[in-house]
């Protein structure tokens, strides 16, 4: 229970960030939702270890769609594809490490955040390694056996690519 009341004042505080950040626009609503997804599946897999199907794939939908209407461009699906992609690619090679409610994830994503899943992409890749260091430096050896759940780290890289992925891709862009 007391997950699910940080859960909800983490969501207020990212919908406070991003009417601060995008005004009253279709595009704040699009990132408050989007925020609203992330959240709910971090709780989902913390709690359960799974990745629900009926939050991931209905959001993917209405976020390429409402994107597309929003901002029309192949920005939308290819960011989705790519981002789906590579995950199934990660899935494939290494099905222990990485499962199909990551890729479908991935996928939404890349829908919500466009060319920016690429920083977010990276920085929950980065995150999640920290974490896994941080576990074998605690355990040793034994902490190699010990599963994270990977949907906090996405999700948190989603929230830097979200307020600061242009910055980032145009710093690493040159």
């Amino acid at each position: 229970m007391r997950l699910r009341v940080v859960a909800v004042l983490v969501w207020i505080a990212l919908a406070a960030c991003c009417l601060a950040v995008f005004g009253f626009t279709v595009e704040a609503v699009v990132n408050v939702l989007g925020c609203a997804v992330v959240v709910a599946v971090t709780v989902t897999d913390l709690e359960r270890r799974i990745v629900p199907n009926r939050i991931v794939v209905p959001a993917l939908a209405v976020a390429l769609v409402v994107q597309t209407v929003r901002d029309p461009s192949v920005e939308w699906i290819v960011s989705a594809i790519a981002a789906g992609g590579f995950f199934l690619l990660l899935a494939l090679v290494y099905p222990a490490g990485l499962g199909m409610g990551d890729v479908k994830l991935a996928a939404f994503l890349g829908a919500w955040l466009g060319w920016d899943v690429a920083v977010a992409l990276f920085a929950g890749s980065l995150l999640g390694a920290v974490a896994a260091v941080v576990v074998l430096a605690r355990q040793g050896a034994s902490g190699r056996k010990t599963t994270l759940p990977y949907v906090p780290s996405l999700a948190a890289g989603a929230v830097i690519g979200l307020f600061f992925g242009n910055a980032l891709l145009d710093a690493w862009l040159g």
